[in-house]
């Protein structure tokens, strides 16, 4: 088997300011936390549960909500690095799941996301092009989430963005249709260029998305005391879409393959056949050259050897029914 690797991803400018948004649920209520020193202050209340949501995150940055949260170095730098596998990694009192999610906007691109789960805390870094904030308000709202446990706000999170991937799923089957259908009606090199794009983001997909299978595996089949025995029917849901996703991914890289192989069968037929037609014409006109060459062209050779206008008839008539036999039969053989 192939070894995974991290999907190649595009890496921030260095012109992206770092843009923090977090907010703090309490028995009280909720309430949004401007800054990293709004993010101290409210954690220091043992009643809060917090999700911090960070885009473009710097070091600076990273080390100051690590060192409030808890996160060891360690994964501050692996967060700065952007250029991990997919995966779920304990560090002391925390866990740190790195994720990548599709965008299709004119070309896939996959975006790394890194999520540290702790036992009052969620942060999520990634690039723009993904907001995690509309997913989840497009559910209950973080709130909700957050009143029930950090782990509950995870699940909404990664459900959102695996159910992101059916979209793109979608609309890579549709296009592999249409190429099928292409193939057969009017196949060119366009065609060509467009499956092996298709198979560079299947494959891109399939670095991204099979190794995440592993990380709800450990999730719904292991001790984790930051899960909550009730939620792990909800990532044992979202495990099942994986595994949906991944059947999905290998029955479409069969299919690029399927159609590559049609393309090549239908240009290889489609040149046979000129071949066929040109080895047709070829014969055709070896013969009327072969009776040009015995008798000659010549009038008075003719007249000599035929009498006086009866040479060009008889040479003529021998050219059109040698050709036209000629032609009958390659078409009784298909050729013409």
């Amino acid at each position: 088997m192939e070894p995974s690797r991290p999907p190649t991803t595009s890496p921030p400018s260095p012109s992206e300011e770092p843009r923090l948004r977090a907010v703090a649920w309490t028995p009280a209520g909720v309430r949004e936390l401007p800054t990293s020193g709004a993010v101290r202050e409210a954690y220091a209340d043992p009643s809060a549960s917090l999700w911090v949501d960070v885009t473009h995150g710097d070091q600076a940055l990273l080390d100051d909500l690590g060192g409030t949260l808890g996160i060891h170095p360690l994964v501050a730098e692996d967060i700065l690095e952007r250029n991990q596998r997919a995966k779920v990694e304990r560090s002391g009192d925390a866990l740190h799941i790195v994720m990548f999610a599709l965008i299709y906007d004119g070309e896939l691109e996959a975006t790394e996301v890194d999520i540290v789960l702790g036992p009052r805390f969620l942060l999520t870094s990634h690039d723009t092009g993904w907001d995690p904030h509309e997913l989840v308000n497009l559910r209950r709202g973080a709130d909700a989430y957050l009143g029930e446990g950090a782990d509950y706000l995870l699940w909404a999170i990664v459900d959102g963005l695996v159910d992101g991937y059916f979209p793109v799923f979608d609309r890579l089957g549709d296009e592999i249709d249409d190429l099928q259908d292409d193939v057969i009606r009017r196949p060119t090199t366009w065609i060509v260029e467009r499956l092996f794009q298709v198979r560079r983001d299947l494959l891109m997909i399939r670095h991204a998305v099979s190794p995440q299978r592993e990380i709800f595996n450990q999730l719904t089949n292991r001790d984790e005391p930051l899960v909550a025995a009730e939620r792990i029917l909800y990532f044992r849901d979202v495990y099942d879409h994986l595994i949906r996703l991944t059947d999905e991914l290998d029955s479409y890289r069969e299919l690029v393959t399927t159609t590559l192989d049609a393309y090549l069968s239908t240009v290889n037929n489609n040149l046979s056949d000129v071949m066929k037609r040109l080895t047709a014409v070829t014969v055709i006109l070896a013969g009327v050259g072969a009776v040009a060459g015995i008798f000659g062209m010549s009038e008075a050779a003719l007249a000599l050897q035929f009498g006086e206008g009866a040479g060009f008839w008889f040479v003529s008539g021998l050219v059109v029914a040698m050709g036209a036999a000629a032609a009958y039969y390659f078409h009784r053989i298909g050729w013409l």
